[in-house]
């Protein structure tokens, strides 16, 4: 018996035990059984009496193959649909699977300049004299070119950007209804307050605003308030908030989408995620039949950053890096929203557009804002 309870090799090479098996593969036996598990690589033969695993030769390439992939950090269900292509098929699976991950460091590299940038204004936010800020702002909604319903909704004002999607039978008046429990909080003094409770609690007003039925109707909701040269930003479903920076245009925002998650988990690549049958499908959003979970931050903000929140109407179908050209090239907020609601048609607008800029800017230079 070999040192994991298992028989020795067959002399004729027939069949290898796990044991043997793992030195041959490199894999280790805990890593044998679990795959074992998943299906991704069953024995040849398990003992019916002792239940021993033992594997052919001729699985030692697939093993390898996995082995491989595994160290590449392909998730296990992916692994599984390679092994089953051609090999000429599976090479280019892995290419593509090696470009996605490529893109991923891109944007994980870019989202963590953007953390230890802002990490780095809590620091120094008590000992710098900060900035009298206010905002430049414009909101600017679009039926679009195919849908026979306008379900998107948009707000702008001193302190407070909103943008809502609304779906289902009632998903205009559900948008509707989410922004507008919202705009109470332009005229409160924000100067001491909890930013982030006072934007929670009144997004959870919206929630119970949204029309009870059959749970097919709600609203997606990305919101920022402003106090000062904080911004509180909630967000619930695949609405999207954007910043622009010196450093580039950053997305502060994470879909809470069925394809989202699907990519998250390397199931998925952004684009296949564009044509996936269900990536209309919201794992969070403003719903009756829903919990109420949004996600909360608070940021600093700083003069001369441009803010844009929008609607998957946009960002379905205008890539990020002409967004970029028009928050950067725009003479201000209302040519910028004017310019993408364009983008958007130009490229079909097979959905409502909804999109809420603001510019941060010194108080004497405020035009359309308030401290």
């Amino acid at each position: 018996m070999d040192g994991n309870g298992g028989t020795a090799p067959h002399e004729d090479g027939a069949l290898l035990t796990i044991g043997a098996f793992a030195r041959a593969s490199r894999l280790s036996p805990k890593a044998l059984r679990l795959y074992d598990e998943l299906g991704l690589l069953p024995p040849a033969r398990v003992d019916p009496h002792s239940g021993y695993r033992h594997y052919a030769p001729a699985q030692l390439e697939r093993a390898r193959l996995v082995a491989w992939l595994r160290r590449l950090g392909m998730p296990l269900a992916r692994i599984r649909e390679v092994c089953e292509l051609a090999p000429d098929v599976a090479a280019v699976a892995v290419a593509a699977y090696w470009a996605q991950v490529e893109a991923d460091t891109a944007a994980r590299r870019d989202l963590a300049a953007f953390l230890v940038d802002q990490l780095e204004r809590k620091n120094t936010a008590m000992t710098r004299p900060r900035t009298p800020l206010t905002m430049r702002y414009a909101a600017l909604t679009d039926q679009g070119l195919v849908r026979p319903l306008h379900q998107d909704a948009a707000h702008a004002g001193p302190r407070l950007l909103a943008v809502a999607d609304g779906y289902g039978p009632d998903g205009g008046p559900a948008a509707t209804a989410a922004i507008e429990a919202l705009k109470d909080l332009e005229e409160q003094d924000l100067t001491s307050a909890d930013l982030l409770g006072v934007l929670e609690e009144a997004a959870r007003r919206a929630h119970r605003a949204v029309p009870a039925g059959d749970g097919a109707t709600g609203s997606t909701l990305t919101a920022l308030l402003r106090s000062g040269a904080q911004l509180a930003l909630l967000h619930l479903g695949d609405s999207r908030a954007y910043v622009l920076r010196d450093s580039g245009l950053f997305q502060i925002t994470h879909d809470h989408s069925l394809v989202q998650s699907l990519i998250d988990e390397g199931r998925l690549t952004p684009e296949e995620a564009a044509s996936h049958p269900q990536r209309t499908q919201l794992l969070r959003s403003l719903d009756a039949s829903t919990e109420f979970a949004p996600d909360l931050q608070l940021l600093e903000t700083r003069p001369g950053e441009r803010y844009l929140l929008c609607t998957d109407g946009l960002t379905g179908v205008v890539p990020a890096e002409a967004i970029q050209q028009v928050l950067t090239a725009a003479d201000g907020p209302d040519q910028a929203v004017s310019e993408l609601i364009r983008l958007a048609r130009e490229a079909g607008a097979p959905d409502n557009v909804g999109c809420a800029v603001a510019e941060m800017t010194g108080l004497r230079a405020g035009v359309g804002g308030c401290p």
